[in-house]
């Protein structure tokens, strides 16, 4: 007893009581820990109140100005009949309430002009207010456009938009060997037996749309300089492992390797030029080939 009535005399007092109380601190702290998605709720509940509240101000607001004007209407009618109101601003913002639209539509006063065609007579009036006003914003929109856009070069066009859009959704997809966004850096295969199994594989696979030497059938030609998803190896790689959807090609993907796939490209690639009898007509752009590839 007289030790720890000694410790809570001296300096090791704050320590001894900060050992005893850990673990009802600590017991706190978990307790309390869950306290931050409530809060977040319960600060949600009350922004909700108060644009409510708000809202409801406003609507109340407005309805009492309605009132007001209906009931004052004979009072601002001889208000707004005074000379020195009517022609102003406010006095025409004053016509609005008491039913002369001038402020809307304009002076109509529907002065006949000395034109005449053909019995069809011209009047003079003025262009709706709205309208007029309309205008000028578009100008001040073009000029601000202008400057922002095209000036200054502060905002992004729509195709720098556009690639900044692509940056962006690149990073959300995975850049493995099935990622379809992502090109191959192959070369395309020349020797005699990779490209005697591309042919095989061809024939297999890839006569029936296209026919035995490519000329095309439901499918298009492969033989002539005209691609619709590029004719380098590596969009061919690409279009055959991963198919066009809709356009009738099938992904190759788990079908056959991608040793077998890019021995079809070449093989496909070898083929340009050879002119076979009944080929399709081209379709697609037109594209040069990279590189001569070696023919069987």
């Amino acid at each position: 007893m007289r030790l720890v009535a000694t410790l809570l005399r001296g300096p090791g007092a704050l320590l001894a009581l900060t050992l005893v109380a850990r673990p009802g601190l600590a017991q706190a702290a978990n307790t309390a820990a869950p306290a931050g998605p409530a809060a977040t709720g319960t600060q949600q509940l009350l922004l909700w109140f108060l644009l409510g509240t708000l809202a409801l101000v406003i609507l109340l607001i407005g309805l009492l100005t309605a009132t007001l004007v209906v009931r004052l209407r004979p009072q601002l009618r001889r208000l707004y009949e005074l000379p020195t109101v009517r022609p102003t601003w406010s006095g025409r913002v004053l016509g609005l309430a008491v039913g002369d639209t001038t402020l809307v539509r304009g002076e109509v006063r529907d002065e006949v002009l000395d034109h005449d065609y053909d019995g069809i007579l011209e009047f003079d009036n003025d262009l709706p207010p709205w309208w007029k006003y309309g205008f000028y914003a578009t100008i001040v929109f073009a000029l601000g456009y202008l400057s922002y856009y095209h000036l200054s070069g502060t905002g992004q066009l729509q195709g720098a938009e556009y690639a900044a859009e692509m940056q962006q959704a690149a990073l959300l997809v995975s850049a493995d060997a099935d990622d379809p966004n992502q090109l191959t850096a192959y070369a395309a295969l020349t020797t005699a037996g990779d490209l005697s199994s591309g042919k095989s594989l061809f024939t297999t696979n890839c006569a029936p749309c296209h026919g035995v030497n490519a000329e095309g059938k439901v499918g298009p030609n492969l033989t002539d300089e005209y691609w619709l998803h590029g004719g380098e190896i590596n969009h061919v790689y690409k279009t055959i492992k991963f198919g066009v959807q809709g356009k009738g090609m099938v992904a190759w993907k788990g079908k056959l390797s991608g040793k077998q796939i890019l021995q079809v490209s070449s093989y496909v690639l070898s083929l340009q030029g050879s002119k076979p009898a009944g080929a399709k007509e081209p379709q697609g752009e037109k594209e040069a080939p990279a590189k001569p590839v070696a023919r069987l």
